[in-house]
């Protein structure tokens, strides 16, 4: 799953790196070293502007909630819990099929956290029967530390209470998706610990490479088998996972700290 990450480049970085045309430049920046649930992101969209003479989709930089609220939802209370879609079901289940085929979006990100516990422990969380005890984080990033691309969705939803003039009448919200984390080495793995991201957690989010950015934000490509040709895992060994700090499990602590490579686990695992 992709439950925390960090997001530390500015909107001026990703607006070069996913060649943005219309973005909201911020008077003031902060980096998110511990982003969490129903927090605003940023996410990356091909999208027409609203009211704009010209109806061609324009790549923008937006800000999203990170939960998403299906848009007939009658509230958007479950939005925490929709953090996350899963490849292989996503194109099927009601609350992510729509914008599956119409509204796909990157969400940029310097890499997640995960957390390494038990072997048994892990397969029942696998098998819904236990909800697994967070232990040893790790920070999961590219290993020639480009921007992580994860692959997310996301919807519009009305809060029918507010007028249509209120600010807060419209909610855009989004998801992460994820699929079965790879098996082979990590392109740069810890001193000690895991080896693979499957050691780590049994799912990942899904990494989107830079050759299939345009295909997955083109909102003209709505044939759903199509669409689900891009949901391939990246080539194998891009990654590299290593041991930081515990005071990330704590969603108030944030800072640049946090991503500090430690010599070795502060918690006992199975390695």
């Amino acid at each position: 799953m992709c439950g925390r990450y960090a997001s530390s480049r500015s909107p001026e970085d990703l607006a070069g790196i996913f060649e943005i045309e219309k973005w909201e430049p911020e008077e003031a920046f902060d980096p998110d070293f511990n982003v969490a649930p129903t927090k605003e992101v940023y996410a990356v969209l091909d999208r027409p502007v609203k009211d704009a003479a010209d109806p061609r989709p324009v790549r923008q930089l937006r800000k999203l909630k990170w939960g998403l609220v299906p848009s007939w939802a009658k509230t958007p209370e479950g939005g925490a819990r929709m953090i996350n879609a899963r490849a292989e079901t996503v194109h099927e289940k009601p609350s992510y099929r729509r914008a599956f085929a119409a509204r796909r979006c990157i969400v940029p990100a310097d890499g997640y956290y995960e957390w390494v516990t038990g072997t048994g422990e892990r397969d029942l969380e696998v098998e819904g029967k236990k909800k697994r005890p967070r232990k040893q984080p790790y920070f999961v990033t590219p290993a020639d530390g480009s921007v992580f691309a994860m692959a997310g969705l996301y919807e519009f939803w009305r809060d029918r209470t507010l007028p249509d003039e209120h600010p807060l009448a419209w909610w855009v919200t989004c998801s992460v998706i994820t699929l079965e984390a790879e098996t082979a080495p990590l392109g740069v793995a810890p001193k000690e610990g895991p080896r693979s991201l499957s050691d780590i957690h049994p799912r990942m989010p899904l990494m989107l490479t830079p050759d299939r950015w345009d295909a997955w934000l083109d909102p003209s490509r709505t044939d759903v088998e199509e669409v689900r040709g891009l949901l391939a895992a990246p080539p194998e060994g891009l990654m590299r996972a290593y041991p930081v700090s515990t005071a990330v499990s704590n969603v108030r602590n944030n800072g640049p700290e946090l991503l500090t490579e430690l010599d070795g686990p502060e918690e006992a695992t199975l390695f």
